[in-house]
């Protein structure tokens, strides 16, 4: 996505058709408020005496506004009566700017690397009457010796003062619709989706599924990996050369992509400060049998960041029947208690016994389990809490505090309304879907999460869900196979640093890379849901922000003061390190300077530390400085096509990852292509591929389409991914896959059938027909989940 709007702000309602026509998005300004900190503004703590036109927001808090009026104090001593009565209001305005939510570019402070105005960019109007009267202010304002050159030559010095681009002068900008109309939300595209920003915290991890921190001051955070190794992250973001834990040995899992045996779940003990207990889930293998895990660890008497490994003492076991379906999630709730969150047992449609695991309170699987693991130095490992619903229900087991679930992944504790604490101590969990929908769900005791009955809302099991005494409780939730195939649990959002979220639930989807959420509608009690997508054009020019993701959401989690995460990954095997962890960051408001301040307490360390050094950027396209005189509404084109044409200013193939997953019936201006020619007329051999749906016509990428059985199809994006692509880039004759694209972005072969989903290759098979695949002609999928391939001759993805 190309944008040029800071360039041709001016033309751009006369020329925004033709552009679109010539393929390119040209946003009008954009609305992007900024402090002189290069943060976001905030709403302040204590009211304003002096800069109150900002009282309710800006970027100024009660310190910086006595500051202010002490300085406009001192300029005006400089003044009689008279002089006080025609200039106090302008100097006020004047100093008061830097309050402004756009101060940043006010002052032209958008660049760290660049000199800070002295006095605000002014319209050419307001600088006129300011110079009229107030012109030997200037001096006292500024020392800027360019300021004194001009100060007598009235147009020149408004010139200077202007700033390049004019929706942003004072005082224009505080009546320009557009920069003030819902100044300090959370802002949205024109479809309703919300504009968030990240922050990576770490990288290079593989399948990263879970991350906790210790509650222990230290705000030390500890990233588990599928395969077994848990790392330590110190607040200034550096690892610990030394793992926290590894029993990569005995968890079972796989290089597969999708794999879903491994390490699957840790949490630490609410007293961990004190007694250094942690708990594990984790996949093994006993002789032909598969089971899942639940351990008990304690930390090392000899170094904090380190876990005793001969500690472990096996708190529970449960028999896997099929791979898939195991759970995962492990947590301590407000009371105290740890609870267990099983899968059904897999296969498909908890085919297990007569109603399924799930609906069978006398199987552990498929349900949410509440054990006592508190005081287990002598006796049982754990006892059942006395007010668990089913103790006195026969053949039932006592672990189970819910059941009817299919597999959850991914459940939190809601943390409470910081100043109400309302919503404290629910449990909010993603249950992954079978065929139609994905859920999400409170988890309350003794209910009935209805699987296999119910699947989302809908009838799965007709017969079962006819059932008058089911008595199930019906998600918050639920969303079609269209929007996602698998749910990623998350958190309500209660930190500190983004007043905007607190309330809202967010959650993604691991198959789609769509990030959500939902927030509790108090008058109606229903959960209201929007998209979030990654913020566009200006909105994450933060430093440090960045506005792409990984697109396999693995997981989410929070710090210790509350702040929200996500774990995704690239390349969905445990044994790729191509995981990621992010941090959600509000680009519209954050809170008040020294509100969320805190000081983690030291850490011992006896460790090498890894430095951390991000790899991610923000996505779009760094134009040169434009020449001043470019906008001649006659030959305006040939001297952007020329501006095109300057180094660095190439196109580029979109790296492999997403801004915000695709929308399934109107996709975004860009995003979706225009069908093209066919490529490559292979032979009609079965497996031949060819490409198809760039809009350039460019030979080396397109939408893959292979002829299967006789017809020609296009193959699901499922699990696509770089080993996948090399299979069809070589077989049309190049040496390198350069991306793996997915989410149609060369267009939907709609067409065409889809004849090939969830394939998984080595990257050396001579047809996708060779790699691993659901069976030619069965998916689960539709169009806009077309996958493409770009190709290459070299591994230079520049051009």
């Amino acid at each position: 996505m190309w944008y040029f709007c800071d360039i041709f702000g001016r033309f751009w309602h006369s020329h925004l058709i033709l552009l679109n026509l010539l393929g390119f998005f040209i946003a009008p300004v954009i609305s992007h408020p900024q402090c002189l900190d290069f943060k976001p503004p905030f709403r302040p703590q204590e009211e304003l005496q002096f800069c109150v036109m900002y009282k309710r927001f800006g970027c100024c808090d009660s310190a910086k506004d006595q500051e202010l009026m002490a300085k406009y104090y001192k300029i005006m001593d400089n003044f009689d009566y008279y002089g006080y009565a025609n200039c106090a209001a302008y100097v006020q305005d004047l100093l008061c700017q830097e309050c402004s939510p756009y101060a940043a570019h006010l002052f032209d402070a958008e660049d760290p690397s660049t000199p800070i105005r002295t006095i605000p960019g002014l319209c050419p109007d307001y600088c006129s009457a300011f110079l009229d009267r107030c012109k030997s202010t200037i001096p006292l304002f500024s020392d800027d010796p360019r300021l004194a050159e001009l100060q007598h030559d009235k147009t020149q010095l408004c010139q200077y003062l202007e700033l390049d681009d004019p929706d942003y002068c004072y005082p224009h900008l505080q009546s320009n619709d557009h920069l003030t109309k819902n100044l300090g939300h959370v802002s949205e595209d024109p479809e309703g989706c919300l504009q968030l920003c990240l922050e990576e915290v770490a990288n290079g991890l593989r399948n990263p599924l879970a991350m906790v921190h210790a509650n222990d001051g230290t705000h030390r955070l500890f990233v588990a990996e599928q395969v077994g190794v848990v790392w330590v992250y110190l607040p200034d973001r550096s690892r610990l050369e030394k793992p926290f834990l590894n029993i990569s040995e005995s968890v079972l899992t796989s290089h597969w992509e999708g794999d879903e045996r491994g390490f699957l779940g840790l949490t630490l003990h609410p007293d961990f400060k004190y007694n250094g207990k942690l708990y594990v889930y984790y996949s093994v293998e006993m002789g032909f049998d598969e089971r899942i895990r639940i351990s008990e660890f304690r930390l090392s008497a000899a170094d904090m960041n380190v876990v005793d490994h001969t500690s472990e003492r096996v708190i529970l076991e449960i028999d896997e029947p099929a791979s898939n379906h195991n759970g995962g999630q492990v947590l301590f709730a407000d009371d105290g208690y740890l609870y267990i969150f099983t899968g059904d047992g897999g296969m498909a449609g908890d085919p297990f016994g007569l109603f399924g695991n799930s609906q069978n309170k006398s199987a552990l699987l498929g349900k949410v389990l509440r054990i006592d693991v508190n005081d287990n130095e002598k006796g049982p490992l754990y006892r059942i809490p006395p007010d668990n619903p089913f103790v006195h229900e026969r053949g039932a087991r006592p672990e189970v505090f819910a059941y009817g679930a299919r597999n959850m992944w991914r459940c939190s504790v809601d943390r409470g309304d910081p100043l109400t604490r309302e919503g404290k101590g629910r449990i909010f969990c993603g249950d992954v879907g079978q065929n139609k929908y994905e859920e999400i769900d409170i988890v309350e005791k003794g209910r009935n999460y209805g699987w296999r009955a119910k699947e989302g809302f809908s009838c799965y099991d007709k017969k079962l869900c006819a059932n008058s005494s089911l008595d199930d409780v019906l998600p918050i939730y639920a969303y079609p196979h269209k929007m996602g195939k698998s749910v990623t649990g998350g958190y309500v959002y209660r930190g500190c640093e983004y007043p905007n979220l607190n309330g809202m639930y967010i959650f993604g989807d691991f198959m789609s890379g769509r990030l959500m959420s939902l927030k509790e509608n108090k008058h109606t009690r229903q959960w209201d849901y929007k998209e979030i997508c990654m913020g566009t054009g200006l909105t994450c020019a933060f430093p440090g922000l960045i506005n792409n993701y990984h697109p396999y959401i693995i997981s989410f989690a929070e710090d210790e003061a509350g702040e929200l995460y996500f774990l995704s990954t690239e390349i969905p095997s445990a044994t790729s390190p191509s995981g990621v962890v992010y941090k959600v960051v509000d680009p519209s408001r954050r809170a008040p300077p020294k509100a969320c301040h805190y000081d983690p307490l030291p850490v011992k360390v006896k460790s090498k530390t890894i430095k951390f050094h991000p790899k991610e950027s923000l996505i779009g396209i760094e134009l040169p400085n434009a020449r001043q005189e470019i906008l001649d509404t006659d030959d305006w084109l040939q001297e952007l096509l020329h501006l095109l044409e300057e180094p660095g200013l190439a196109t580029t193939p979109k790296p492999t990852t997403t801004t915000r997953a695709p929308r399934p019936s109107k996709p975004r201006k860009g995003r979706r292509r225009k069908q093209g020619r066919h490529r490559s007329e292979a032979a009609h051999q079965n497996g031949a591929v060819r490409l198809a749906g760039d809009d350039m016509g460019r030979a080396d990428r397109g939408r893959v389409e292979i002829f299967a059985n006789g017809e020609w199809g296009t193959v699901c994006d499922d699990l696509w991914n770089i080993k996948n692509a090399e299979v069809v880039c070589r077989q049309l004759g190049y040496r390198h896959a350069l991306r793996a694209s997915k989410a149609a972005e060369f267009g939907e072969g709609s067409h065409l059938r889809i004849v090939l989903d969830d394939v998984q290759c080595q990257g050396t098979e001579a047809t996708l027909l060779d790699c691993q695949h659901a069976g030619v002609g069965s998916s689960n999928c539709v169009h806009y989940e077309d996958a493409g391939v770009i190709c290459g001759n070299s591994l230079d993805t520049g051009h």
